[in-house]
């Protein structure tokens, strides 16, 4: 199968009070710990959709790493632009920039899972997480999302969805606030 990887970072960052994955961890900004997993997963391209001026660094070998800029407060514009841009895939993996410790084994382990279903998650202590796999199947009811929610409708809404029980918490975890960054 084909995959695709989309990082999802556009948005304003208000409740960080902006500029949030510009910020530092580890010695690296954010955005860069949500590209590096997508490229750790099983994909032949990783699409950053962001906003103008986020820096999203040189990426040298693995797959290439496109940018599509677009400025929006709304998740479902970012997801619908990350998208339009494969073509020909499978199903794409949807990343989101704020989240740093996404493991980098799950992408491979939702790729083996998925098979004919509708989307593959990570599920850590009974309650999904990212990324989420979309299988090519959904692609047509995601360019039909509108407003500030991603795809978490439509796939609470589906009984086809495959789950990879995991004990990291970081498929969970994403930064909000300067505390939430801090508390790492």
């Amino acid at each position: 199968m084909k995959f695709a990887a989309i990082v999802l970072a556009a948005g304003s960052a208000t409740r960080f009070g902006g500029d949030k994955l510009s910020a530092m961890l580890g010695g690296e900004p954010l955005i860069r710990h949500a590209i590096r997993a997508a490229r750790a997963a099983p994909v032949e391209r990783v699409i950053v959709v962001a906003r103008s001026g986020l820096d999203i660094g040189e990426w040298e070998g693995g797959p290439p790493v496109e940018r599509i800029e677009l400025a929006s407060n709304a998740l479902s514009i970012s997801l619908r632009a990350g998208i339009a841009a494969v073509h020909g895939m499978d199903g794409v993996f949807v990343f989101l920039g704020d989240m740093p410790r996404v493991p980098h084994q799950i992408a491979s382990h939702l790729a083996a899972i998925l098979g004919e279903s509708y989307a593959a998650m990570p599920r850590y202590k009974g309650k999904p997480g990212h990324p989420v796999l979309l299988s090519a199947s959904s692609f047509a009811d995601v360019e039909r999302l509108t407003g500030d929610a991603g795809a978490g409708k439509l796939l609470k809404a589906r009984g086809d969805i495959a789950f990879a029980d995991c004990d990291n918490p970081g498929v969970m975890l994403d930064i909000d606030r300067p505390e939430d960054l801090a508390g790492l």
